[in-house]
């Protein structure tokens, strides 16, 4: 092969070998590990929120609560009298609860203060207002009264003729909580160097007069009404009241001959003595014990006391509020309403007046001076 061939051949070889280069693969780097691109953490979905239910409405019922002073059911029947009248007036949906005592009436309005309405005496008044700003619209009048009183029973044929009498005795009382039935006389008595024996919380101004009537104690306290005569009137007036005109016990008594013939009426709803009725706690059990004048006597009577009152608790929304209350002066012009917190057996409300605060301010020093608290 001579030098000119030799050279076109290398020519060609070189020519191929680039050739057949460009067309190969190019070589790639080893690929470089990168974190996975970062991702918004996925969000909660919205919870949904209920709309607040309305105080009044089916799902959330206005509470409206009887201190236990007489029988339970009576006050359920008769406060669902009520509960039924107001609902018809305001729309509103009412559900009555009877508490087991006075301090657990006070609690359940502190504990519910925004739904909760009150039929509570002034103790139990004074101390709600104070321990949890529980304010006062109402409070009852009785044929008149704006005012009530305690009496102290004793059985008839007892020798105990003056509250001294009682020193040692054993005392019968509904409630500690109970204005008439307990811190009252508590007052008086501690006032009067009075210091009773054996002491039987009762439960309620009923079961005191029973326990006084069947000798389980010496004596009782309870509330005090003032009779009505024949023609139905008081049988002294609040103004003779204030005036100091009433004495004497015997003029806060019915006359001493009608006596014997004390008993109810045919249908049992009433206690009549000769045409004058008896409107103290005797009077509530005249059907299982007809003849408690007979048995059962007053001994003495305390101080006036402001009469119960128709509390709402302190964060109570005003405008339901103002639509209960003008609901409640409706119903007690009404019939219904005797058979209701008007009936004598329940809490003898013959009608409400407006009430203020400072009204119970007497209370409130007889708190003070007795250093009074609530059971636990």
């Amino acid at each position: 092969m001579n030098k000119r061939s030799l050279f076109v051949l290398l020519t060609l070889i070189i020519a191929a070998s680039m050739i057949l280069s460009a067309c190969a693969p190019a070589a790639t780097e080893a690929p470089v590990v990168t974190e996975a691109p970062a991702t918004e953490a996925p969000t909660e979905a919205p919870v949904a929120t209920e709309a607040p239910v309305a105080i009044g409405s089916p799902e959330h019922p206005i509470k409206v609560l009887f201190v236990p002073s007489v029988d339970a059911n009576i006050i359920t029947t008769g406060g669902e009298v009520m509960a039924a009248a107001l609902n018809e007036a305001t729309g509103l949906t009412f559900e009555v609860t009877v508490p087991t005592s006075y301090a657990a009436t006070i609690e359940e309005m502190c504990a519910s203060p925004a739904d909760t309405m009150a039929f509570i005496p002034g103790l139990g008044y004074a101390i709600a207002s104070q321990l949890c700003g529980v304010d006062v619209a109402f409070k009852a009048i009785r044929f008149g009264y704006p005012v009530y009183w305690a009496e102290y029973i004793v059985a008839r044929d007892s020798e105990f003729q003056t509250l001294a009498d009682l020193e040692g005795a054993t005392w019968g009382y509904g409630d500690q909580g109970s204005t008439s039935g307990y811190m009252v006389p508590f007052v008086e008595m501690t006032e009067a160097g009075i210091t009773p024996g054996e002491q039987l919380q009762t439960g309620g101004h009923n079961q005191t007069v029973t326990a006084v009537y069947n000798g389980e104690v010496d004596f009782g306290t309870v509330f005090y009404s003032v009779p009505l005569s024949p023609e139905g009137k008081p049988i002294f007036s609040y103004d003779d009241y204030l005036a100091g005109g009433i004495t004497t016990l015997e003029q806060y008594e019915i006359p001493a001959e009608a006596i014997p013939n004390c008993a109810p009426d045919t249908e049992g709803k009433k206690l009549f003595c000769d045409g004058y009725r008896v409107l103290d706690a005797r009077a509530n059990i005249r059907v299982e014990a007809p003849d408690v004048m007979q048995k059962v006597r007053i001994l003495a009577v305390s101080s006036a006391i402001p009469n119960d009152t128709l509390s709402f608790g302190p964060d109570f929304p005003a405008d339901v509020r103002a639509q209960i209350e003008e609901a409640l002066v409706a119903f007690a012009a009404t019939e219904a309403w005797g058979t209701s917190i008007g009936s004598a057996d329940f809490y003898g409300w013959s009608g409400i007046a407006p009430a203020t605060d400072a009204e119970y301010d007497m209370v409130r020093a007889m708190v003070e001076a007795t250093g009074y608290t609530l059971p636990e």
